[in-house]
C-alpha cells in the first residue's frame, strides 16, 4: 500500500530562504570566486542540504527564475542558478564547458559563500535546466563532447528542454538521436513539459518548444527510471517570475504561447522537482507517488507517463 506524504510540496517548504549573488569576481583570501556569476537560493536554517544546479533557458537571465528556485530551496535544498552568458549564438558547446566547470567548483568554493552552519551535501547533487539549459543539462549528463565531471551526478530534470528549431534542425551539439531509450544515462530522470510550448503565439515566429525537438521527445529517449509530467494548458515561460523586467523579460510573455498566469505552472514545477528530488536524494517516494495517484490538490491539470 503506498504511503503518501501529509504536506504539499506546491505550498512553500518549512524553511526560511536567503537569496545570495555571487559573482565571478568575488576573490579573497579565503574564497574561490565561480567560473560564472550565480544566484543561490538556499535555506537560512543550519543543516546539510542536497544541491540542486538549474541552468536557464535561451538569452534569459536567472533571476527570471528567483520565485521558482526559493520554492525549491523552501523545502531543503540548495540551488545554484548560474548566469551562463549573456549573448549567445546557436552552439551550446560554452554552455556545457561552463555548467561543468560549475560543478567542479561546488566542493572547492560552494561552502564559503553560504550562511553560517549550511553545509552542501555534494554526494546528493541534481542537475537542471529549463529549455535550452535543460538541453545543456542533458548534453553534459551524457558526455556530449566528452566533457566529464569531477563530481557524479545523482539525479536529472529537464524543465520543457528544447534540442533546437526542428528535426534535423537541432543546435550544435545535438542531444536527441531518436532512437527510444537511447540515452545512456546512469541516473534517475524526469521531463516536466508544456503543453501549450509546441503552439505559436505569433505566425511570424516558431513555438518555443516545437514539436520533434520538445519535451516528448526527450522522454522517449529516457531509460528507467524516468518520470514525465506535462502541463496541459501552460505554455514554455510560464514557470517564470510573475515580473520579468526589461526587454528580454517582456519578451518572454510576448513570444510563447502562455496559460492564463504564471503562478500555477511555478507552483506546479517546484513541486514535482521537490518531490522528485525527494525521492531519488533522500528515499522519500510519498509525495512524488502522490502526486502519481493525485492524492494530493493539484495546481493545474497535467498528463502523466513514466517508466520505471
Amino acid at each position: 500500500m503506498c504511503s503518501y506524504s501529509s504536506t504539499s510540496v506546491f505550498d512553500s517548504g518549512k524553511y526560511t530562504t536567503e537569496t545570495l549573488r555571487v559573482e565571478s569576481e568575488s576573490y579573497t583570501q579565503s574564497n574561490v570566486p565561480p567560473p560564472k556569476p550565480l544566484l543561490i537560493a538556499t535555506p537560512h536554517e543550519a543543516g546539510e542540504f542536497s544541491v540542486l544546479i538549474f541552468l536557464h533557458g535561451y538569452l534569459l537571465y536567472n533571476s527570471f527564475y528567483s520565485q521558482l528556485i526559493q520554492h525549491v530551496a523552501s523545502h531543503g535544498f540548495i540551488v545554484i542558478a548560474p548566469q551562463l552568458y549573456t549573448v549567445a549564438g546557436p552552439d551550446t558547446s560554452d554552455e556545457i564547458h561552463s555548467a561543468a566547470a560549475i560543478t567542479n567548483w561546488l566542493s572547492q568554493g560552494l561552502c564559503k559563500f553560504l550562511p553560517p552552519n549550511v553545509i552542501p551535501n555534494l554526494n546528493k547533487l541534481a542537475l537542471s535546466g529549463h529549455s535550452r539549459g535543460g538541453k545543456t543539462a542533458f548534453a553534459l549528463s551524457l558526455r556530449r563532447l566528452n566533457i566529464t565531471t569531477d563530481m557524479k551526478f545523482s539525479a536529472l530534470i529537464g524543465v520543457d528542454p528544447v534540442d533546437g528549431m526542428d528535426k534535423g534542425k537541432q543546435t550544435p551539439p545535438p542531444v536527441l538521436t531518436y532512437v527510444p531509450h537511447s540515452f545512456d544515462l546512469d541516473m534517475p530522470v524526469m521531463v516536466i513539459g508544456s503543453g501549450l510550448g509546441e503552439v505559436k503565439r505569433n505566425p511570424l515566429f516558431p513555438p518555443c518548444a516545437p514539436k520533434g525537438v520538445n519535451h516528448e521527445n526527450f522522454f522517449k529517449e529516457c531509460k528507467k527510471p524516468a518520470w514525465y509530467f506535462v502541463a496541459k494548458d501552460y505554455g514554455h515561460s510560464d514557470m517564470l517570475d510573475d515580473d520579468t523586467k526589461g526587454i528580454r523579460g517582456k519578451a518572454t510573455y510576448c513570444l510563447c504561447k502562455n496559460g492564463d498566469s504564471r503562478k500555477p505552472m511555478r507552483r506546479f514545477v517546484g513541486g514535482v522537482i521537490v518531490a522528485f528530488l525527494k525521492a531519488y536524494l533522500q528515499d522519500d517516494y510519498g509525495d512524488l507517488l502522490a502526486i502519481r495517484d493525485m492524492h494530493v490538490s493539484l495546481p493545474l491539470e497535467f498528463k502523466f507517463d513514466s517508466n520505471v
